[in-house]
């Protein structure tokens, strides 16, 4: 059983950078592909960014592309994503995911969640 800690959530104003860390423990780190979602209020979950298992190969949905970096520390066990020059549409909960093969925008790829922290971008 894999288990994922999101934090670096927060309030920024537009134009603004956060980064976020998620944390693994209770699994092989480096044999799963990880990944963000995110979850605006009233919409579906949506794909960000994933990252495969030795960190060579990124994937990003397209609203985020040249903006968010996502990028992996194998001996942390943990995954980051790099947000900059964000933008009010980008106000949703994030959370973190593993998987144990290349996913993309199907939820139901996904065999571990975490449980998602707040990011707020503010005009």
């Amino acid at each position: 059983q894999v288990e994922l800690a999101e934090s670096g959530g927060g309030l920024v104003q537009a134009g603004g950078s956060l980064r976020l860390s998620c944390a693994a423990s209770g699994g092989t780190f480096s044999s799963y592909f990880m990944g963000w979602f995110r979850q605006a209020p009233g919409k579906e979950r949506e794909f960000v960014a994933r990252i495969s298992y030795g960190g060579g190969v990124t994937r990003y949905a397209d609203s985020v592309k040249g903006r968010f970096t996502i990028s992996r520390d194998n001996v942390k066990n943990t995954v980051f994503l790099q947000m900059n020059s964000l933008k009010p549409e980008d106000t949703a909960v994030y959370y973190c995911a593993a998987a144990r093969g290349p996913f993309y925008r199907d939820t139901d790829s996904i065999d571990y969640w975490g449980t998602g922290t707040l990011v707020t971008v503010s005009l």
